[in-house]
C-alpha cells in the first residue's frame, strides 16, 4: 500500500511530461503538414 504514495505521483508526472510534450509539438507545427513528407520520399530531386 505505501508502494502506491510513490508511484501514483510518478505516473501523474509521467502523464503531464507526455502531455507537455504532446502540446510542444502542436505548437512548434510537427503536424501541420501530414502528407507533404510522404509525397517528398517519392520526388526525385535529381531531374
Amino acid at each position: 500500500m505505501s508502494a502506491l504514495l510513490y508511484l501514483v505521483p510518478i505516473a501523474l508526472g509521467l502523464g503531464f511530461l507526455g502531455l507537455g510534450a504532446f502540446l510542444w509539438c502542436m505548437k512548434s507545427g510537427q503536424y501541420d503538414d501530414l502528407e507533404g513528407a510522404a509525397h517528398r520520399i517519392l520526388l526525385d530531386d535529381e531531374e
